[in-house]
C-alpha cells in the first residue's frame, strides 16, 4: 500500500495516531520537500516518529516516482506531506502513477482550513469559504493578476478567500537552468506582507482601467503565519495595514473576508491592529462588510 500522510501545519505530534501507527510499520518513509515545511525539520520528526525519513524533492517526485513506488505493490511505503496530501498537483500525478501500476493507495490527511478554524478560532463557517487561491511571487517579466479574478469571484458571493502564499524552495536560476547546472537559488517564503503589497497594486491596476473593484485598500484581511505551531501569529485589518505588519518566519498564508458573521467580526478584533476594524459596515443585522 502506498500511503499519503497529511502531518498538520505546526510540529511532530500534529500528525494523526493513525498516520503516525503507519508510518512505523512502512519499510519506507518519504517526507516531501518541496511545496511546505514544519518548524521542527526532518531531524525532530525523525525523532519523534522513530524512522528514518528519506527527503523527497520536486526532482524526486516529478523525474523518479518509480523509486518511490518501487515494492508499494507487496510493502507498506508511506508519503508524508505538511498540511494536505493533495494541496499540489505533482501529488495526485503520483496516485495517478500508482494507481496506473495497480498499486492500492490510501490517504489521512489534515486540511488548512480545519488548522485555521481550530487554531485561530476565527471562522464561524467554514462554508462561507470560497475557491482557494495561490498568490505567486513576481518578477520583472511575469506579473500574473489571475488569482485577483478569482479573490474577486469568492467577493461577489460574499465568501472568504483562502489565499496559499509562495514558497520557492530548491529554484534554478534561468542561467543555471540554462546550462544545466544543478546549483539552486536561496528558499524564499512570500509573507502576508509581500502579498498584501501585490494586491494593492492589482488594485491600483484595476482601477486606472476603469473596473469595478471586487475588494479595496480598506477590505479587512487575516494575516496567518506557523499556523498550529506554538509561535503562530495572527493579524487582522485592512490590507493596507498588513502590506506593513511582520508576522515573522514562515509558512504565511492570508485570508480575505467576504461576509462576516458578528461573531466572526468579535474573534477578528482579538487580532486587529491600533486602527482595529474600522472599516467594516453593516448590511443588515446579521451581515458585516468591508
Amino acid at each position: 500500500m502506498l500511503y499519503f500522510i497529511g502531518l498538520g501545519l505546526g510540529d511532530a505530534k500534529d500528525i494523526t495516531v493513525k498516520g503516525l501507527e503507519i508510518i512505523r510499520q512502512c519499510s519506507r518513509v518519504y517526507l516531501e520537500a518541496y511545496t511546505s515545511i514544519l518548524t521542527v525539520g526532518k531531524e525532530g520528526l525523525e525523532e519523534f516518529y522513530g524512522r528514518e525519513l528519506l527527503l523527497a524533492d520536486r526532482d524526486v517526485v516529478e523525474q523518479q516516482a518509480d523509486e518511490i513506488l518501487k515494492g508499494a505493490d507487496v510493502s507498506d511505503v508511506a508519503f508524508l506531506v505538511v498540511g494536505d496530501p493533495f494541496g499540489a498537483t505533482t501529488h495526485s500525478d503520483l496516485v495517478l502513477r500508482a494507481l496506473s501500476v495497480r498499486d492500492p493507495v490510501s490517504c489521512h490527511s489534515q486540511r488548512l482550513y480545519h488548522e485555521c478554524a481550530v487554531h485561530c478560532g476565527v471562522w464561524n463557517d467554514l462554508y462561507n469559504f470560497g475557491e482557494t487561491v495561490s498568490i505567486v511571487f513576481w518578477t520583472d517579466t511575469w506579473r500574473p493578476e489571475s488569482f485577483y479574478d478569482k479573490i474577486k469571484k469568492n467577493r461577489n458571493m460574499g465568501l472568504h478567500t483562502l489565499c496559499l502564499l509562495d514558497i520557492k524552495v530548491k529554484e534554478q536560476s534561468m542561467e543555471n537552468l540554462m546550462r544545466g547546472r544543478k546549483i539552486y537559488e536561496p528558499p524564499r517564503y512570500m509573507t502576508v506582507a509581500q502579498a498584501a503589497e501585490q494586491l494593492l497594486e492589482i488594485l491600483q491596476n484595476r482601477r486606472e482601467r476603469g473596473e469595478e473593484l471586487a475588494m479595496t485598500e480598506d477590505t479587512v484581511c487575516v494575516g496567518l503565519a506557523r499556523v498550529g505551531a506554538e509561535d503562530q501569529a495572527i493579524r487582522s485589518g485592512a490590507l493596507r495595514e498588513l502590506a506593513s505588519c511582520d508576522l515573522g518566519g514562515p509558512l504565511h498564508s492570508m485570508i480575505i473576508s467576504g461576509h462576516l458573521h458578528p461573531i466572526e467580526v468579535d474573534m477578528l478584533k482579538l487580532f486587529s491592529g491600533p486602527e482595529g476594524l474600522v472599516t467594516l459596515k453593516m448590511t443588515d443585522s446579521s451581515t458585516y462588510d468591508s
